[in-house]
């Protein structure tokens, strides 16, 4: 079987439908950053074990899960509250999830979905996540939107993993990107400051999934006019235009979010 990790702040009205996404499993954690709503209280009458510690960034508190939780099984489906494991995907990580399996994590394709429940099929930048692994041969990097580490062999596998992002109202998701705005302009300043370099040749070809996207990221953000550029690279190479209203509203906002990134940036630089 199959172990679950669910990060969880506060998350009393999208927790019920995850769990019952993930009921098939006989040992599911919540991880909780010290809640203040009936978070426990639903996690509890789910009967799963909760762990509570203090966040400080997103890699090291998922590094510290890891390493800490005291999990049943030798492999790990992590996944947040607003999001929805279904039955393609829970019948393909069992069947993937084997003793004498050679991987060391499973990449899982995610689904988008906006307010009116439009999969934002063509908006969604990255589509792909290793959410399924051997706790033991995984790590993580970067304080917001973590690098996943995988110490091994890496598959794909069918299904899907439902995420409903605007589960809050459109207030929220802003209100959350104000806060990973100001980590991505540290992490951007921090890396700067370290003079990591970036390879253009690995950012347009890597075949590993992780180092292209670390190394797209590091190129992009030393390209100036980065809000609007995103918001076309979403609508005319991506296609955001084919999701509709969604599509164009989901453009939008990240471009607005990658504004907060640069805004954060000019006042760490101060």
């Amino acid at each position: 079987m199959i172990s679950i990790l669910i990060l969880t702040k506060n998350e009393q009205q999208d927790l019920p439908s995850c769990l019952a996404s993930i009921a098939w499993s006989d040992d599911v954690h919540v991880y909780d950053s010290f809640s203040t709503d009936r978070t426990l209280e639903i996690a509890q009458a789910a009967g799963a074990t909760v762990t509570q510690r203090a966040f400080d960034n997103w890699s090291a508190h998922q590094n510290w899960g890891l390493a800490n939780i005291p999990f049943k099984h030798p492999w790990v489906l992590y996944i947040d509250a607003d999001e929805r494991v279904s039955e393609g995907l829970k019948n393909a990580a069992i069947q993937a999830a084997k003793v004498g399996a050679t991987e060391s994590a499973f990449r899982i394709q995610r689904r988008d979905f906006y307010l009116d429940g439009t999969w934002l099929k063509h908006a969604q930048i990255s589509p792909y996540y290793l959410r399924l692994f051997r706790p033991t041969k995984m790590r993580y990097e970067r304080l917001v939107n973590p690098v996943s580490i995988v110490d091994g062999p890496i598959s794909d596998l069918q299904g899907y993993l439902d995420h409903y992002p605007f589960s809050k109202g459109i207030r929220f998701w802003l209100e959350r990107h104000i806060k990973y705005a100001e980590l991505e302009a540290k992490t951007i300043l921090e890396n700067q400051k370290k003079n990591h370099s970036f390879s253009f040749r690995k950012a347009l070809t890597s075949n590993d999934f992780t180092e292209k996207r670390f190394h797209q990221k590091e190129l992009f953000y030393r390209i100036p006019g980065r809000p609007l550029i995103k918001f076309f690279y979403m609508m005319l190479v991506r296609r955001a235009f084919l999701d509709g209203r969604a599509g164009f509203t989901y453009a939008t906002l990240q471009s607005i979010y990658e504004y907060f990134i640069v805004l954060e940036q000019e006042t760490l630089r101060k």
